[in-house]
């Protein structure tokens, strides 16, 4: 072993001066609740949601905890209840399928392919075996699949979907913003995601039922009025008798420090993205290792990087796992028996019903994961992946022979 990196895979940017003094302002007034305001004020939470759906081109938004509360309620807006089936990504984080099983509804695990996204074929059977009629569609770590595809599947069978967008606010797909394909559109403000806020949630969506629903479950209080980014009062005139109150809209606190990082976003992408080309480039070429090939149609945000050791032992993986740790490279796996950190497969879940997936057994056996913060620079990000290529190519060199 030569060289270590030295830098930290858990260290963010800090929050942008300009979000801090908006947090301070906050703390000075002591307005934090989100319906707590002057006379005359918006608030930072009802701004937010203001400009996220500008951003967006989105009719509206809503600002809430977290990104598996925008989920959940999504599943509940849309009408799924307990027992009801719900199709979703045999690759995804735990907090999805764990979204559908708090409204006790059953998650339907779809295959993933080696490109890491859905596997339309396989999409297209469960729809007729299980019946479901909504998808929740996880970009996980900010793999998109073909949405013109998807969509004219799950339109001709009345599938409604929701996209789970916690790794692709700011992507697109041939141009459209990931978020405006299904009917509703969930993302992330945790602190790993593409804004922080430390724990945050946004979610948008076009039609004004569905989002007067949401309104009403983050906690409206019959002050939906108050939603700069919400539908229009007559949406609410027969919900607000129905809809149960779920508190979980964010405070205005966050929604501070969170508004200054949505005007710099854009910035953020190209920058992430820049890292991300940086490890690719450096990763391809190497035996035994597979680079993930994105489509031309996709503009990605590249926050994290995967790579694949398809039908390699598990001892070799480990092997891999153990030298890059030993040079000070953090790679998470998906292929482990046991969940372990950020990483658990869809056959951990055990709240949901045993499914047999061996397309994604295979994949999900060899895939390798790896934060990109923005405060690596590009030379960690060629030094990374010179360590990754070296012990990778270390590995295979002594199996192969």
């Amino acid at each position: 072993m030569s060289d270590k990196f030295t830098g930290s895979f858990t260290q963010q940017e800090p929050i942008p001066e300009e979000g801090i003094e908006a947090a301070l302002n906050v703390l000075r007034h002591g307005r934090l609740h989100r319906y707590n305001v002057a006379e005359g004020e918006a608030g930072e939470t009802a701004l937010l949601e203001q400009e996220f759906a500008t951003y967006m081109g989105m009719k509206y938004a809503l600002a809430v905890a977290s990104g598996g509360y925008a989920i959940s309620t999504a599943l509940r807006a849309v009408g799924v209840v307990a027992g009801d089936k719900v199709l979703t990504n045999a690759f995804t984080l735990a907090p999805v399928p764990g979204a559908i099983a708090s409204l006790g509804a059953v998650p339907v695990f779809v295959e993933v392919s080696d490109a890491l996204t859905i596997d339309l074929s396989d999409l297209q059977r469960k729809i007729t075996d299980s019946g479901a009629k909504v998808l929740l569609l996880s970009h996980m770590r900010g793999h998109i699949c073909d949405m013109d595809a998807l969509m004219q599947i799950c339109d001709a069978a009345g599938v409604q979907v929701i996209e789970d967008c916690a790794h692709t606010m700011g992507a697109r797909w041939r141009g459209v913003l990931s978020g405006r394909h299904g009917v509703m559109a969930a993302y992330s403000t945790q602190t790993y995601k593409h804004m922080n806020s430390g724990e945050g949630g946004l979610l948008v969506s076009d039609d004004a039922t569905l989002m007067a629903r949401a309104v009403m479950l983050s906690g409206s209080y019959m002050l939906y009025e108050r939603h700069l980014a919400g539908p229009p009062p007559e949406a609410f005139e027969n919900l607000r008798y129905e809809v149960p109150n779920i508190s979980g809209r964010m405070d205005n606190l966050r929604a501070a420090i969170l508004r200054p990082q949505l005007r710099a976003l854009g910035r953020q992408v190209a920058a992430w993205n820049e890292r991300y080309r940086v490890v690719e480039k450096g990763l391809q070429g190497t035996p035994g290792l597979t680079v993930i090939e994105r489509p031309e149609e996709e503009e990605y945000v590249g926050s994290s990087i995967q790579f694949l050791l398809l039908d390699w032992a598990d001892e070799q993986i480990g092997a891999v796992l153990q030298r890059c740790a030993a040079r000070g490279v953090e790679l998470k796996w998906f292929g482990g028996a046991e969940p372990s950190g950020f990483t658990s497969r869809y056959d951990s879940w055990r709240y949901a019903p045993a499914q047999s997936l061996p397309e994604s057994d295979r994949v999900l056996k060899g895939i390798l994961d790896m934060r990109l913060p923005l405060t690596f620079s590009l030379s960690d990000c060629d030094q990374i992946a010179g360590i990754i290529r070296a012990e990778v190519g270390t590995v295979y060199q002594q199996w192969a022979g």
